[in-house]
């Protein structure tokens, strides 16, 4: 039997609710803080900021990724998401709506909604990992080429 991936991580507590977390792998840092109106100081990302932010990084590598591999012409992309929250704790995210914007020229619409496509049911595993409805539009902002 193949071995399953394995992600360790490690998390610090500095102060309040401060933490700094390292990935061992990467060894990649990132400072998370709680809302000052609970304890936190106020200073980072909170950990349900850091799960959408996990999100977009997650389906944008993959969209990026299949556009690429289209030949799409991208100069820019980016990603914008907001997420609903149940009202009774634990608080967790209900709904998620991604919005992927790219620029380009000759950017192919169908490429861009099966890359989305293929990021939600293929590739993503925060997406997979997830208990909420998430729902993703795209928008394409066509340019002219450069001129050579």
């Amino acid at each position: 039997m193949a071995n399953k991936a394995l992600n360790k991580t490690h998390l610090t507590w500095i102060e309040g609710l401060q933490f700094v977390g390292r990935a061992e792998t990467s060894g990649a840092a990132i400072v998370l803080d709680g809302d000052p109106e609970f304890g936190g100081l106020g200073s980072a990302v909170r950990p349900t900021e850091a799960l959408l932010l996990a999100l977009q990084g997650c389906m944008a590598m993959d969209v990026i990724s299949v556009l690429r591999k289209k030949r799409q012409h991208v100069t820019a992309f980016y990603v914008e998401a907001q997420g609903t929250r149940a009202e009774e704790h634990p608080r967790r995210y209900e709904k998620i709506e991604v919005e992927f914007v790219v620029r380009g020229w000759d950017v192919s619409e169908k490429a861009v909604a099966r890359a989305i496509e293929l990021s939600q049911t293929k590739y993503c595993s925060v997406t997979a990992s997830l208990n909420a409805e998430i729902s993703t539009t795209y928008r394409i902002e066509q340019e002219s080429p450069p001129e050579e």
